[in-house]
């Protein structure tokens, strides 16, 4: 039912998903033109300048090829030019170059080449004579889309090299003997050994609190670990500019009215006319269309396309009947029951593409100009209706690599999955039915194998949206005015004076310059975010955003420049550990004594037994412990260790017994396993290593306010 899917696209749950051809992605996406700015740099990656005007266009050009919007591709963008500078250096350094004929095989591997029809022969294989002639294309096009290849081969060629120097440094890995036979004796050796033990879970963590002084300290001595970009924190309140009850209520009262006869004066008899409600209506389209805020649509539909909760009485209802007034999204309907009848669903089709020279996706071998092409199309038409196989007549001469060994068979088409001509003229004939028809493609000679049909039925449907009154409205905007008011004096009220009137406060939420949405509110809110980001707009500040969503009231909550985390940015990560380092400290208190025998009276802890482990696999008390099981494997039969800070509690060991492993003829098989993990690490390892030890200087909120 095309009107209720029409509601569903005004109501914002309906995604379109449009296919770009590979050309139109490299040429409109990611090299048009974007914004200029002026000379200033958003950054800086040990010394080497990240320009405003080339990061701002990478930004534009992938919003415009659909990739993502806002701090994502802010983000993203970011990313990638921290990490083409940081390999570029030592990229330089090596000295790679990189030839044409590597670069091809970088094309080869590349899903956006070697996935392309138009890159494929006909076995289904990349075909470097279809790609010459695709580059031909593009530098016949002018010096625009030439330039625009050239700099996508040059970011293909950034990635070939970078991934060229890592496996430099993965084959330069050199796995020792020594190294095997170690990570052998760690799996083998065994250590059977007695311990006392009391889990940090015994500990409250109320006795454990981590202030933010205590989370900044870790921070600051691990700058490294906690690098950040500059953000914001806001607080915020939404009152949503949506209908009240009465508002729905007066939509409902309009459905319910038009199902009932009405009296209007005729201008033109000078009298009143009785007209039919809309069970009894005579021109139905006629009476839709003048009453809905849909149009009439007379598309006969399966009972999976319409809406759920309503399908099951749709279909089910009679011919001629009424179902409704209902509730679909933002919108009170009434549906009529115009006909039902079975429709074709899919087609199985066959056809036969003779393409011209200069038709879209035409490769070089098609030298037919577009009045030869039309002449061939007929006469093979002819064969067919004379009798001849259409499949032999499709293996012969298509030009449709897709289809050719199928002879030109495609099975299960549904509706708008072709060209519109080729679309139309398959779902609108009879099985069986040859024709020809024109695309960009070239000319089809058609073949409609089989009609799969389903029942479908035709509804007219008359749909009210449900929009706030001008009553509704004003009161939401005193209520927002209200609550700016009460905050403007005195913001650190904010969450208190939200709930006295009722209203939601979201808490202090971490917010990107770029970013676009704020959790909870509808539609974007770039605009406050720019506010809350802006370097005037100072801590405790508020101000009140209008939208047609409803009214965005924010308070600034704090301001982070710095390049490593706040203390609550960072919490998630440090506080686990200061509150483990806590509770070691007062379980320590606990477990006083210098042998297990002690320690077990004092702590009121019993002696546990722990048999034949391992450090590959340093289970103990039911919980990984390699520091323990390190410890204990490290010590001497009846030697006892001193506290142990483990993973899951405080630990005191005495040792038992050592089982070692056995000597073997070689170690060929555990160095194999070393060396494959070491180098799976590297890629990750060589990368982090570069960004931990960069200098990086974000100035994008700064540059592009």
């Amino acid at each position: 039912m095309a009107v209720l899917q029409k509601i569903r696209e005004k109501s914002g749950l309906l995604i379109g998903v449009i296919g770009l051809s590979l050309f139109a992605f490299i040429i409109g996406g990611l090299f048009e033109g974007g914004i200029n700015f002026t000379s200033r740099n958003v950054g800086e990656v040990n010394g080497v300048a990240i320009s405003a005007a080339d990061y701002s266009n990478k930004i534009q050009n992938l919003e415009q090829s659909g990739r993502g919007k806002g701090s994502q591709l802010h983000n993203q963008v970011w990313s990638n030019e921290v990490r083409t500078i940081l390999f570029t250096e030592q990229l330089d350094k090596a000295g790679l170059r990189l030839g044409k004929d590597q670069l091809i095989n970088v094309l080869k591997t590349d899903p956006s080449f070697a996935q392309n029809p138009q890159f494929l022969n006909d076995a289904g294989k990349f075909d470097i004579n279809k790609f010459n002639t695709f580059l031909a294309q593009m530098k016949a096009q002018g010096p625009q889309q030439w330039n625009a290849w050239l700099a996508y081969e040059k970011q293909l060629e950034t990635v070939a090299k970078e991934q060229m120097y890592l496996n430099m440094i993965k084959g330069a890995i050199v796995t020792t003997t020594a190294e095997a036979k170690m990570v052998y004796k760690n799996e083998a050796t065994k250590v059977s050994f007695d311990y006392v033990t009391i889990p940090f879970s015994s500990i409250n963590d109320d006795q454990a609190k981590v202030t933010n002084d205590e989370i900044n300290a870790y921070v600051k001595k691990h700058a490294k670990q906690f690098k950040t970009t500059p953000s914001r924190k806001v607080e915020y309140v939404f009152v949503a500019n949506k209908p009240s009850q009465e508002d729905e209520a007066a939509s409902k009262q309009i459905i319910d009215d038009l199902l009932k006869p009405s009296i209007v004066f005729n201008k033109t008899t000078g009298k009143n006319d009785t007209i039919s409600g809309f069970a009894k209506a005579t021109d139905i389209k006629a009476f839709v269309n003048q009453n809905s805020d849909v149009p009439f649509d007379s598309t006969y539909y399966a009972k999976e396309q319409l809406p759920v909760e309503h399908a099951e009485k749709l279909f089910a209802a009679p011919t001629g009947s009424i179902y409704g007034p209902y509730l679909f999204n933002d919108y009170y309907a009434v549906s009529k029951v115009v006909a039902k009848k079975n429709t074709a669903e899919t087609v199985d089709a066959s056809h036969i593409l003779i393409a011209y020279k200069g038709a879209d996706r035409a490769d070089a071998a098609v030298t037919l100009t577009k009045e030869e092409a039309k002449a061939k199309a007929e006469a093979l038409l002819k064969q067919a209706q004379g009798g001849a196989d259409f499949a032999a007549l499709a293996t012969e001469n298509t030009n449709d690599t897709g289809s050719k060994a199928t002879g030109g068979k495609y099975p299960n088409i549904n509706k708008g999955q072709m060209v519109p001509s080729f679309d139309q003229y398959i779902f609108n004939n009879p099985v069986g039915k040859l024709g020809m028809v024109e695309s960009d493609f070239g000319f089809h000679v058609l073949k409609v194998d089989k009609v799969n049909e389903k029942e479908g039925v035709q509804l007219a449907t008359i749909a009210k949206k449900i929009e706030s009154s001008t009553k509704t409205e004003d009161r939401i905007y005193a209520q927002a005015n209200k609550f700016l008011e009460s905050v403007e004096s005195n913001s650190n009220d904010f969450a208190k004076q939200a709930t006295a009137q009722g209203l939601v406060s979201f808490p202090a939420t971490k917010i990107d310059p770029f970013d676009d949405q704020l959790t909870g509110v509808e539609g974007t809110q770039a605009e406050a975010i720019r506010w809350a980001s802006n370097k005037k707009t100072s801590i405790g500040n508020v101000k009140k955003f209008d939208s047609a969503d409803g009214y965005l009231v924010v308070k600034l909550v704090s301001i982070n420049d710095s390049e490593v985390m706040d203390a609550d940015d960072a919490r998630q990560t440090v506080e686990p550990i200061l509150i483990k380092e806590k509770k070691a400290a007062i379980i320590r208190k606990q477990m006083a004594g210098n042998t297990l025998e002690e320690v077990s009276k004092n702590a009121k802890a019993g002696i546990v037994n722990a048999i034949e482990v391992t450090g590959a696999n340093p289970m103990v008390n039911g919980f990984q412990e390699p520091l323990v099981v390190g410890v204990a494997l490290g010590k001497k039969p009846n030697e006892t260790s001193k506290l142990i800070d483990g993973s899951n509690g405080v630990y005191m060991v005495k040792t038992k017994n050592i089982t070692k492993a056995v000597d073997l003829p070689n170690y060929l098989t555990y160095k194999q396993k070393v060396r494959t993990n070491n180098r799976q690490m590297a890629q990750n390892m060589v990368f982090s290593a570069l960004y931990q030890n960069a200098k990086i200087e974000d100035n994008r909120a700064k540059v592009l306010q």
